[in-house]
Parts: C-alpha cells; sequence; structure tokens
C-alpha cells in the first residue's frame, strides 16, 4: 500500500511514490512479437506465465443484443493488448448457452481451427471462464494454447502488482485458479492404485506406485496456498492498525472506485498532487494509494485509490483482494468514477455496483463522477445527466469540473457531532490547529483573552475543549 504523511500526528501511516518513474519502468520491457508458445503438461506448482503474441478472440453470445456481445470482445481484446498481446481476429457465437464440451460447439472448433491456421495464431482467448474439461477440449482440436478470460485478467494482474501484498495477492488468486485446472493422464504421470490392487478402490489399470504425480503438485499447491493465506493475514493486521490511527484522529475517508481505466487515478493526482502512475491501459494501477486532502475551511480528509473492477471480475480476485477492498468498505463515502466516453458506461456502473454488493460496500453513500467529459459529445451529455441527475461531469485530462467536484465531496463528508463556542487563549495555538484540521469552523473572531470560534467538532476534541467554552448568555 502506498500512502503519504498528512501531518506529524500520522507518522509512518503514509509514504510516497512516483507513477512517472513507474511507468518508465513498466514501458522499459516489453513482449517481442512472433516467439511460439508450447503446449505443455504443467509440472511444476508454480503458475505459468501467460506468454501471448498472436491471439484470436471467441466469445458465446447468450442474452443481451449484439452490440453489448461485441463490446465485451472488445473489453476482451483492450485486455489481451495489455497484456502484450496482438489480436489478430475475434469471433463472436450465438447460442442459447456455452457449449458444455468445447464451449462454442463441436461443429464450430473446426472453424475456429482454420481461423488459427489461416492467421497464424499461438494463442486463442474465451470471452468467459473455461471448465478444466472444456479448456482441454479446445485445446486438443484447435492445437494452440487456449486461455479464457479469467487467467487473462490474473496474468495482468501479475504483471502490474508492485507491492508485496499485492503480488501474495496475485499468486493466491493464481493458484486457486490452477488447482482443479491441472493436467491429468499425461505421459509423465503415474496412474494411481488408490488402495490394495484388486480390492474395493483398485483394479485392473489402476495398479500403480501410489499417489501421482499431480496429485503430489496438487498437494504442494494447497500448502502454499495455506502459507500465502498466513502471509496476507498478517500484512492485513498491518493495514488494518494504519486504518484504526485514522480513524482514531477522527479522520473522514473517502475511496475512489471505479470500473478499470475509468481515471481513478488521474482523479486522484488532479484532487490531491499524488504523482499516482497513470497509463491509458486496463488495470495499470492495482496497489491502493491514500493521499491526504484539505476542505476549503482546512478540515482534512483522506482519499483513497483502489484497484479497478471490470465485468465477470474473477472470484478468486476478489476473496484474494478482500483485504486491500476493505479501504473502500471502511470509507465513509465512495467516489464512484464512470467513464463517460465508453460505449456502454451503464454496463460498468451495473458491474462496479455488483462487485461492492460483493465485499459488502453497497449501503455506502455513493457519489457519482462522469470522467472524461470532454470526450463526450452533447448528446452523450444530456443522456448521461438524465440517467445520472446528481453526478459531477468532470474531466480528469482538462481539469474542468474539478473544482465542483471539491465542493460536493466537502458536502458530502460527515460532519462532527457536537456544535459549541469556545474561546481558546492564545498560548493553545494547538487546539486552534486540531479544531481546523478535524472540525468544521462556523465563524471566527479575535478579542483581547483568545480566540473565538464557533465550530463543529467530535466527541473527544470536543472533551478537550470544555474548559473553553462560552456560556450560552456570553455567546
Amino acid at each position: 500500500m502506498t500512502e503519504t504523511n498528512m501531518n506529524p500526528e500520522f507518522d509512518d501511516l503514509f509514504t510516497n511514490d512516483d507513477g512517472e518513474l513507474e511507468l518508465a519502468e513498466r514501458n522499459a520491457l516489453r513482449r517481442v512479437a512472433g516467439l511460439s508458445t508450447e503446449l505443455t503438461e504443467i509440472t511444476e506448482v508454480e503458475y505459468r506465465q501467460l506468454r501471448l503474441e498472436r491471439v484470436v478472440l471467441v466469445g458465446v453470445w447468450t442474452e443481451g443484443s449484439l452490440e453489448e456481445a461485441e463490446n465485451s470482445l472488445t473489453e476482451l481484446a483492450a485486455l489481451a493488448e495489455t497484456a502484450g498481446s496482438q489480436v489478430l481476429d475475434g469471433l463472436v457465437q450465438r447460442r442459447s448457452r456455452p457449449d458444455p464440451s468445447t464451449y462454442i460447439g463441436r461443429g464450430k472448433v473446426g472453424e475456429l481451427r482454420d481461423v488459427v491456421v489461416t492467421s497464424g495464431a499461438d494463442t486463442v482467448i474465451a470471452d468467459g471462464e473455461l471448465s478444466p474439461s472444456q479448456l482441454r477440449s479446445l485445446e486438443q482440436e484447435v492445437k494452440v494454447k487456449v486461455i479464457d478470460r479469467t487467467a487473462l485478467i490474473l496474468d495482468i494482474f501479475a504483471q502490474h502488482a508492485k507491492s508485496r501484498e499485492g503480488k501474495a495477492q496475485v499468486e493466491l488468486a493464481q493458484l486457486e485458479y490452477l488447482v482443479p485446472r491441472l493436467r491429468g493422464w499425461g505421459e509423465a504421470l503415474s496412474r494411481q492404485a488408490g488402495g490394495r490392487a484388486g480390492g474395493q478402490g483398485g483394479g485392473v489399470g489402476l495398479r500403480g506406485p501410489g499417489e501421482t504425480k499431480l496429485e503430489t503438485d496438487r498437494r504442494r499447491i494447497r500448502t502454499k496456498i495455506a502459507r500465502l493465506r498466513r502471509e496476507i493475514a498478517q500484512m492485513r493486521t498491518a493495514r488494518d492498525t494504519k486504518r484504526h490511527n485514522r480513524h482514531r484522529h477522527l479522520v473522514p475517508s473517502v475511496a475512489i472506485a471505479g470500473y478499470t481505466n475509468a481515471g481513478k487515478s488521474s482523479l486522484l493526482n488532479r484532487l490531491t498532487g499524488a504523482g499516482v502512475l497513470v497509463e491509458d491501459a486496463l488495470f495499470a494501477t492495482l496497489d491502493p494509494t491514500t493521499r491526504r486532502a484539505q476542505t476549503s475551511d482546512g478540515r482534512h480528509y483522506t482519499l483513497s485509490d483502489t484497484v479497478g473492477f471490470v465485468r465477470h471480475l474473477p472470484h478468486q480476485l476478489v476473496e484474494a483482494f478482500r483485504s486491500t477492498l476493505e479501504e473502500v468498505t471502511e470509507s465513509d463515502l465512495i467516489v464512484h468514477v464512470i467513464d463517460g466516453s465508453n460505449p456502454d458506461p451503464q454496463g460498468q456502473v451495473r458491474a462496479v455496483r455488483e462487485v461492492l454488493g460483493e465485499i459488502g460496500a453497497d449501503e455506502l453513500p455513493e457519489l457519482l463522477v462522469v470522467n472524461k467529459a470532454d470526450a463526450i459529445d452533447a448528446d452523450t451529455v444530456l443522456e448521461l445527466r438524465a440517467e445520472w441527475p446528481d453526478a459531477v461531469f468532470v474531466s480528469a485530462h482538462s481539469g474542468s469540473g474539478i473544482d465542483k467536484l471539491r465542493l460536493v465531496i466537502e458536502q458530502a463528508l460527515p460532519q462532527p457531532a457536537v456544535e459549541m463556542k469556545v474561546c481558546v487563549p492564545y498560548i493553545r495555538g494547538d487546539l486552534v490547529s486540531r479544531i481546523r484540521q478535524r472540525g468544521e469552523v462556523l465563524s471566527t473572531e479575535h478579542r483581547g483573552d483568545g480566540t473565538v470560534l464557533h465550530t463543529r467538532v467530535d466527541e473527544a476534541l470536543a472533551a478537550e475543549l470544555r474548559p473553553f467554552e462560552l456560556a450560552a448568555e456570553t455567546a
């Protein structure tokens, strides 16, 4: 997690980050196109890095309009390009449901094989999550590597994870995805006796040395999964401690959530000058970043950039990143960023709200922010305003609408509970500073015996101010 100091009271809660250096480092290494991808058995517990070069996309259109199906495949192409691939072709088939054996139906597999041979592709990416049997059947038919949408997203996460916690979370999700997809019955694997040869658990064709290589790999993966879960739980404790310190100081928190590549990091940079990595790519930033912000009257609050969401976000990732996503569930306000230039912003909002519901954040106050307003035509703006009348339209690129967004966020922050009027002696400037940081100052007056403040503060600070409170008739 990347954070930065708020003031001396918050030592060690925040550290700096430089997005430009991170972007330069990421661009310094790119895949070389044209390298072959071998189709081999998995014999190690480590998850295979997906070496994608020239790919063909295939999807099954089961419901909705053709436009929605094409938008889904377009998003899959963007994911593939983010992973370093060159997309050669895309196919969509209309079916009532995916074929349980080959996903697209045995009759269409031959056509897919012809497209792969003609285009020279070495990988097929399916726009959905394939079962282990579907994965094996397709690979046997098309003779190149086949992966699904889930594996593709996991590969992108593995490339972009920077922090120790992020890498552990991604590795955990990868291994959980891999367990049911280990290859069996390969030439290097022994068959399993499963008990007494010839007895109830064994028989002709099942006698062997005992545990198979496949079961050995599965056992080792489960051991590693257990270790990763323990490590993530320990890192979660450190994150909870930092969050507790912010809550102890009663600092309101705002979480920036939204679809991937909607401009969340750009918006955080505009609001706070955070310097977070910005790249026109899906899942460019994974590690959450928290920065300090200040209201017009001097009150402090935090803004946290979180991992982006996507349609059909793999369940393994939601579970692995649950501790990170708690930055959203523990916030006082969710700033939901929408890419206004996307062909289907409504679909993106539904996908984000589905994930928010899954992590228990659907009941929190939500502020809709339509980003990239400078890239939207006037008719689309009218449609979106009719769809979300309370949304704030901004452009993180040009800066338009940012001042209005700051004001709306200030108004949506939880208000301190206790209203009082106090006269603070001039020698207690520390109290005045804390009032401005943690409370809301309604009026200020300077007189001979001190500073008179009409303010709203939290209960803890109100207790410290009681000795300086003015009587009602004096106030």
